[in-house]
């Protein structure tokens, strides 16, 4: 007879998935690169690290069935964004306006910074 071997036990317990660096903060204002949404543009509302991927106003906006928690609460179907990768949005260069790739600088002062490829001007994080 076979023995019953559970999926999830084989996984070391307690790991936890591997955190991706991202080039991108929350406040952030980015254009999609790839997709159904390809050429719009907004503003980061939120940033997964662990699952590669952020959500943009305005960028991937799905249907929700919402239904009320409370007596006095409303339900229904509302339009909510969804994350999509990380690798279908570019950083906007603040000078020109238009998708550029990064780089890191150290500052004098020790701090890193962000610095567009494109014209060299820095891209400040939004606080």
């Amino acid at each position: 007879m076979r023995r019953l071997v559970y999926r999830k036990s084989r996984r070391a317990r307690g790991t936890e998935p591997p955190r991706h660096k991202l080039h991108l903060a929350k406040g952030d204002t980015v254009r999609v690169i790839r997709g159904e949404d390809r050429g719009r543009e907004g503003k980061i509302l939120e940033v997964h690290p662990k699952e590669f991927r952020v959500v943009v106003e305005g960028v991937n906006v799905v249907k929700k069935h919402k239904r009320a928690t409370t007596a006095q609460g409303t339900s229904g179907i509302i339009d909510i964004p969804a994350p999509i990768a990380a690798s279908k949005v570019m950083l906007l260069d603040p000078k020109s306006g238009e998708p550029t790739r990064t780089r890191r600088r150290r500052d004098k002062d020790g701090t890193v910074e962000r610095v567009a490829v494109k014209s060299g001007q820095p891209i400040p994080r939004v606080r």
